[in-house]
């Protein structure tokens, strides 16, 4: 019979412990800033030519993604 008072005071207790608890704070740190700077150390660290190659190959990726862009919309263009 003495469990269920004390389950329940505990359980109180640790609700009301969380609930006066500072907000957690933000990180005063930039994300994108952060991503620039550890691409950066990864370029000079062990793994540099693979991050240099993924720059690489995102570069190809978007120049020919607009090359192809270019020419759907000359095809529209052409066929209006």
């Amino acid at each position: 019979m003495r469990r269920v008072p004390l389950a329940m005071t505990l359980a109180a207790a640790m609700a009301l412990a969380g609930a006066c608890g500072e907000k957690p704070k933000t990180p005063k740190v930039d994300a994108a800033a952060e991503r620039a700077a550890a691409t950066e150390r990864a370029k000079q660290g062990a793994f540099g030519d693979q991050v240099k190659a993924l720059e690489t190959a995102k570069g190809i990726e978007a120049d020919v993604n607009r090359k192809a862009q270019e020419s759907v919309d000359k095809i529209e263009k052409d066929a209006k």
